[in-house]
């Protein structure tokens, strides 16, 4: 059985749907503070409660006999971790070890980790390489280079097998699922959600970067290559354990560029207006992800980005409320107490 944490939200909840595809047993561990019980699709067990709750993890580890743990539960908002670091390291790293040590405990010895470009920081080159210098410029960067040494050392220390895929920008849908974040901080979903309410202009963040348009510039990866990143990550763990891969398309376009994109996708002009710049923003983050070529035998099945768009926004005009009774949410649930405790 695999055990996805934060299988409610954007990523895990599309993971889960590969997985079960695939034919994997799949249990869910998420608090709901972003994820939705709607996105975790019938098939997969399903428990609300957070990673940092030791019992329920001990409950959970004894129930299930786990082979693997993907885990994507983690406080990623950049804005947030700069005003609340205390928040993003408790939740990121603090929360993050609860779950190592229990699987420790239980004898569970494989790992893919939901890493980010934000390692990174400024990027000295780019397309930037896993061998890039490890600078983050924000808490949440920090916290997700802080965890992947961790899981170093207990892999030295305790057998521990993983793998860490550092994101760079996750977007677009699959048939069933989506993005709907509360606050959305995502480019993409808020340039189709002003398309939708004009009233509701796309914020811009800064017009004066050293790029060609004086706007940022991100590399664009479609969440179910994501996904399916994971899948293969698992496969070759016994492998390819201790490494870490950029998964983007090194194709990096300004936000100018996506709304350009958008515009022409939807047929409607977005409203835009210009903000001051975020602290912590880098200027550019494009990708190479020729090491997860060669090595996970990984291909970006959609890397065009008015694709990836497109996707996005056949999934945001069926889903104009997000996930609010879209449909079904019948689930596999564990009903029976475990330990004392009922999931």
């Amino acid at each position: 059985m695999i055990l996805v944490t934060g299988g409610a939200g954007y990523i895990g909840s599309i993971l889960v749907e590969m997985l079960l595809a695939k034919e994997y047993p799949v249990v869910v561990i998420d608090n709901l503070q972003q994820g939705h019980r709607a996105a975790v699709l019938p098939g997969a067990r399903f428990i609300q409660a957070d990673v940092a709750n030791i019992r329920v993890l001990d409950a959970l580890f004894s129930c299930f006999k786990v082979d693997a743990v993907m885990h994507l539960a983690a406080d990623s908002i950049v804005s947030k971790s700069m005003s609340n670091p205390q928040l993003a390291f408790s939740n990121n790293i603090s929360n993050g070890m609860i779950l190592l040590n229990t699987m420790i405990k239980h004898d569970v010895k494989k790992l893919i980790f939901s890493s980010s470009a934000a390692v990174y920081g400024q990027p000295c080159k780019v397309p930037i390489m896993e061998d890039h210098p490890l600078k983050p410029v924000n808490p949440y960067g920090e916290t997700k280079l802080i965890f992947e040494k961790i899981l170093h050392w207990y892999g030295k220390a305790y057998g521990l097998k993983h793998i860490s895929l550092r994101y760079f920008n996750a977007a677009g849908a699959s048939e069933k699922l989506g993005e709907d974040h509360l606050p959305e901080t995502h480019l993409i979903p808020n340039a189709l959600k002003a398309v939708l309410n004009p009233e509701l202009p796309l914020k811009i963040f800064g017009n004066d970067y050293p790029t060609q348009d004086g706007s940022c510039i991100r590399d664009y990866i479609h969440v179910i290559d994501i996904a399916r990143a994971h899948t293969l990550a698992l496969e070759k763990i016994d492998d390819l354990t201790g490494r870490a891969y950029n998964l983007g398309n090194g194709n990096g376009y300004s936000v100018l560029e996506v709304v350009k994109a958008v515009e022409e996708i939807c047929g409607i002009e977005v409203p835009v207006v210009i903000s001051p710049c975020r602290e912590g923003d880098p200027s550019t983050l494009t990708a190479s992800a020729g090491k997860a070529r060669v090595e996970l035998d990984w291909e970006p099945q959609c890397p065009d980005l008015k694709s990836i768009i497109g996707s996005a926004w056949r999934w945001i005009q069926s889903h104009s409320e997000g996930y609010l009774d879209s449909f079904d949410t019948k689930h596999d649930h564990i009903s029976q107490g475990i330990n004392g405790l009922s999931f």
